[in-house]
């Protein structure tokens, strides 16, 4: 792992959390806020490595997943209110607030698809 500059998943970082915000601003309900946004953050944390980052993408992408999973599982533990940050918004936010099984499939599925990607362009780049 060595600091490498990638102007393409630094864009692709900028795109998803303008999209997770406006989620979060504008959507407070539903599939996309609730699921689908769960599914982005950790495409957009792993492109947010991959920004500054040269590192093996099945590394990173795990380390993403587990991070993830540590806070859901934190959730589970009810963080927020054992640091007494409950009332804060912005971290309610960003942490989450409440454990939900849904959270895990749709962190899982997102890391899926990125390593698709990630090894489709790699083969393609190859060629």
């Amino acid at each position: 792992m060595k600091l490498h500059f990638n102007k393409t998943y630094l864009a692709i970082t900028i795109i998803l959390l303008i999209i997770e915000i406006l989620i979060a601003k504008y959507l407070k309900t539903g599939f996309i806020r609730h699921t689908f946004g769960d599914f982005l953050v950790v495409i957009l944390m792993y492109c947010f490595f991959k920004s500054f980052l040269e590192i093996n993408s099945l590394k990173l992408a795990i380390s993403v997943l587990i991070f993830s999973f540590i806070i859901e599982f934190l959730q589970l533990a009810n963080l927020l209110s054992l640091l007494n940050l409950q009332n804060n918004k912005f971290v309610s936010i960003v942490l989450g607030s409440t454990f939900n099984v849904t959270d895990l499939i749709a962190y899982t599925l997102g890391i899926i698809i990125t390593l698709i990607i990630e090894f489709q362009s790699q083969k393609l780049c190859t060629k």
